[in-house]
């Protein structure tokens, strides 16, 4: 991999993984982010080009990018940061991923899919755990089950967070929880629609979280009802409290004060914490005649999967010649995207008895 791919914010936990991986794999990335007391000694101790440029000004960034294929995007949160480099990657026609798990993120790069497909640039977030393993599940029920009204997914695993990920998530609490309902995204309180759900290993309590796959799943298979889950017990205590945690993490000094303790005491799981902790990934698709059918796959620790989703979207796209646009991961890179990563097993389809037992417990109410 030649050194037409730069992966911008190197020094974050993911890249950084990346990076290492990447080196010993012979290939020769542009480290590039703004802050030149943590990129330049990353990249020479790698023996890497360095740059060093801001994302305060779209035209500032396009001199970096005129000849650089594709940028693998890693500094978060995204909110702030995703905007300027998209702009910049259409304007001088470079390739765009990003390991961003934020919905609105996505909404953005869909926004921008005509102005990209024009410039021939294609959109890529969210091409680490956010969202490649559900994507690649949403895929294959959307295939099994075309007429599907209906999509959940989901999945359950012991991981601790890195710092990008433990700040992102202070922006997510202010913002909600919510589902997309007829098409629509509409907020729900902590305890909606909670249910029984097997991931992979026994049937464990589950509730819905705010997901990238919220917005990637709908605009790869236009299913109108998205949920995504994850293992979590709520109760009617959580929803009178949430609406107060919500309001307080609206604050922007105390979203700035959680995200300084976040940096000074959040590392990141290191590599023997990784290797003991997979995730269980579960998706369930239904249609209006109550069909339903399941699929079900198991991957390595979250970070891992994101490393390894960072080197091969990129190595995808420096010989990817194809249309401009936005795509999600699995409808770029194919619905078994996620089992060419290395330590990933099969997607699983099967019939279902979660779906059953749901909508038994929805005509009891």
């Amino acid at each position: 991999m030649t050194s037409n791919w730069m992966i911008y914010g190197a020094n974050g936990f993911s890249a950084q993984l990346a990076v290492e991986k990447a080196v010993t794999q012979g290939r020769r990335p542009i480290l590039a982010g703004r802050n030149a007391a943590a990129i330049e000694p990353l990249a020479q101790a790698y023996g890497l080009e360095s740059r060093i440029f801001s994302l305060m000004d779209v035209d500032h960034v396009i001199p970096h990018l005129e000849d650089v294929k594709v940028v693998s995007h890693c500094a978060g949160p995204y909110s702030a940061t995703a905007e300027p480099m998209m702009k910049a990657c259409i304007r001088s026609g470079t390739h765009y991923t990003d390991i961003t798990g934020e919905i609105d993120v996505f909404l953005l790069a869909q926004s921008l899919s005509k102005e990209a497909a024009a410039s021939g640039t294609l959109l890529c977030p969210g091409v680490g755990f956010d969202v490649i393993p559900t994507d690649c599940v949403a895929a294959k029920l959307k295939e099994a089950l075309p007429d599907a009204t209906e999509l959940n997914l989901g999945f359950q695993g012991d991981a601790s967070l890195s710092p990008g990920t433990a700040k992102t998530m202070v922006e997510v609490i202010s913002q909600g929880i919510q589902v997309r309902k007829d098409g629509q995204l509409i907020n729900v309180l902590p305890s909606h629609a909670s249910r029984s759900i097997d991931f992979g290993k026994g049937p464990v309590q589950a509730g819905v979280i705010p997901w990238g796959d919220l917005a990637t799943a709908y605009w790869q298979t236009g299913i109108p009802n998205i949920s995504v889950y994850t293992r979590r017990s709520v109760g009617r205590a959580t929803d009178l409290l949430f609406p107060v945690i919500q309001a307080v993490m609206k604050s922007a000094t105390v979203q700035r004060m959680a995200k300084k303790r976040i940096m000074r005491r959040v590392t990141g799981p290191d590599e023997a914490s990784r290797a003991n902790r997979p995730m269980y990934v579960w998706g369930e698709a239904r249609n209006a005649k109550g069909d339903s059918v399941c699929c079900r796959v198991k991957t390595p620790n979250a970070y891992t999967v994101t490393m390894d989703g960072i080197l091969h979207s990129a190595e995808f796209l420096l010989d990817y010649e194809g249309a401009g646009g936005c795509y999600t991961p699995a409808q770029l890179m194919g619905a078994e995207l996620v089992e060419r990563l290395p330590g990933v097993g099969q997607l699983h389809l099967s019939s279902d008895m979660n779906a059953r037992y749901a909508k038994q417990e929805e005509a009891s109410v």
